[in-house]
């Protein structure tokens, strides 16, 4: 596996860095589990609470910086890269200001004398396996919520994020948090199955694919040990109706374009009521068309390049095998290097792979429907239930499709709404377990009884 900062706009190679070696393993597995024992359990809340707050201050404070590697790492436009470090401090000191809330007892009524509570203590090291596609954001939402209990981070980031994983754990070391507690760690997919494995360490957390996230739980399963997986998603997008068209397809065109279209929550699916569908998908497609394509520092950038050369090419073979099999381009479908522009499928049936797949890029899929039971069938007709996005003037039928979805999320009238106190997380292939909000704090945690006589 190659650690290398390959800018996706021009292709070319900016740095490559070396695996970690065995013995550079071991000592950071040593070190973690030296820092669980030790500053894991003998810190306060309050301790830790500081340290957590002083991340989120030099995320502020050296937002340009980080900004600007992401944007080469993985052709993030500038704006985004941005928002992305503003966000994850905002994550990160959500957890420093509800400290008390993630490390409290909780009190038990219970039937006979005495007194019983549940009392939250660290599990040990933990390993984070992170994507490229938010290389800030998808740290700060597994990192912080950990080391506020107490945990210990492992953290091996995408092949393709070797400096903005560096500068993360930067911050942490510049923070004040002691040798072991956070360390970054450039391994090989054979190392990190033998780190799952090391006794030593007792979860892991993945963001990524389908297959990553399979091959890990497969090792964490066979050493027992607490996984957590965010993987894929084809978010539905139902319009059944709207006082306002235009403003719902802006709200279409964020949720699609967000992050150039590289999102697991991304809305991909767009199903439209018919009496909408004729002048939806018209508003709809001359907006993917006006989306500018260019480079990610330009301000103007809507669309930059795909994280990689191999993503757009994946991308376009998708696209490209829809068209085959029967769909329509509406517009885009022309691949530029790792460039894609905005792109709307339409005419898919369920005998197309395009039905099943999640298109992982700013490609739209369009699809007219009836009414409300055909919307929900549709939407639920996919293996993935990450999110879900839900545009009706009728509140009673949003609360019925929110019932009705197979989602971990659904959104209502609203896109990109996110927030450091809302947990995110999904059902069927797009995973188990939660990240942000005060759920993300009780995935590896001790939840231990103490029962008491008097």
């Amino acid at each position: 596996m190659t650690y290398a900062v390959v800018n996706p706009a021009t292709g070319e190679t900016l740095a490559t860095y070396p695996e970690a070696t065995d013995a550079e393993v071991e000592a950071a597995i040593a070190a973690a589990d030296a820092a669980t024992r030790g500053w894991g359990r003998s810190s306060t809340p309050a301790e830790r609470a500081a340290l957590i707050r002083r991340v989120a201050q030099l995320h502020r404070e050296r937002r340009d910086e980080l900004a600007a590697i992401i944007v080469r790492e993985m052709g993030k436009p500038l704006a985004a890269a941005e928002g992305e470090v503003d966000f994850a401090a905002d994550i990160t000191e959500f957890y420093a200001d509800h400290i008390d809330e993630i490390t409290g007892d909780t009190p038990l009524t219970i039937l006979a004398e005495g007194t019983a509570v549940i009392r939250r203590s660290p599990l040990g090291v933990l390993l984070g396996i992170m994507p490229w596609n938010f290389p800030y954001y998808q740290v700060a939402r597994f990192a912080a919520p950990n080391l506020a209990i107490g945990n210990t981070i492992l953290l091996k980031h995408a092949p393709q994020c070797p400096e903005s994983a560096a500068a993360i754990a930067q911050m942490y070391t510049d923070a004040g948090f002691p040798a072991g507690a956070y360390a970054d760690v450039r391994l090989s997919n054979e190392q990190a199955a033998a780190v799952i494995a090391d006794p030593r360490v007792q979860g892991v957390s993945v963001t990524g694919s389908e297959r990553a996230g399979s091959a890990v739980a497969e090792v964490a399963g066979r050493n027992l040990k607490k996984v957590v997986l965010e993987l894929g998603g084809s978010d539905p997008f139902i319009l059944l109706s709207t006082d306002d068209l235009d403003g719902a397809v802006q709200m279409a065109l964020d949720a699609r374009l967000d992050n150039n279209g590289q999102s697991c929550n991304a809305a991909k699916r767009f199903v439209v009521a018919d009496g909408l569908y004729d002048e939806f998908l018209s508003k709809l497609t001359a907006g993917m068309a006006a989306a500018k394509v260019g480079d990610p520092f330009a301000a103007d950038t809507v669309i930059g390049p795909l994280s990689s050369l191999a993503a757009a090419e994946r991308l376009a073979e998708q696209v490209d095998r829809a068209v085959a099999q029967g769909a329509t381009v509406v517009t885009g479908g022309i691949r530029d290097g790792a460039f894609y522009p905005g792109t709307v499928l339409t005419g898919i049936t369920p005998d197309m792979d395009a039905y099943r797949e999640e298109f992982f890029g700013p490609v739209a899929s369009v699809y007219r429907v009836s009414g409300e039971d055909e919307a929900v069938a549709l939407a639920n007709a996919t293996s993935f239930g990450l999110g879900s996005y839900v545009f009706t003037t009728d509140p009673e039928q949003a609360a019925r499709i929110a019932d009705a979805l197979d989602a971990g999320m659904v959104y209502i009238n609203i896109v990109l709404a996110d927030s450091p106190e809302l947990p995110f997380g999904g059902v069927k292939r797009s995973g188990t377990g939660r990240e942000m909000g005060l759920l993300a704090a009780e995935e590896f945690v001790n939840k231990k009884l103490i029962r008491a006589a008097v």
